[in-house]
């Protein structure tokens, strides 16, 4: 039996007309050292580029509700 631990990063979005950028995150199924900066699909299915430096979850006022909920499960 092999038990699979789910890793989440912290990833930021960007910012669409009205609408403010906001935290997501994103489950790894590779390292972090193998993230090259591009976009990464979230949790709640936007795309948002991952930064290395955050973890998840964040202590922020800004985190996409769908992925707070979405990440726990």
């Amino acid at each position: 039996m092999m038990l699979q631990t789910i890793v989440h990063a912290a990833a930021r979005s960007r910012a669409h007309g009205l609408t403010a950028a906001m935290w997501h995150a994103v489950e790894l199924h590779r390292p972090v050292a193998e993230i090259d900066g591009a976009c990464e699909l979230t949790v709640c299915g936007e795309l948002a580029r991952v930064v290395p430096e955050e973890r998840w979850p964040l202590r922020a006022t800004d985190v996409c509700p769908a992925c707070t909920v979405l990440a726990r499960s």
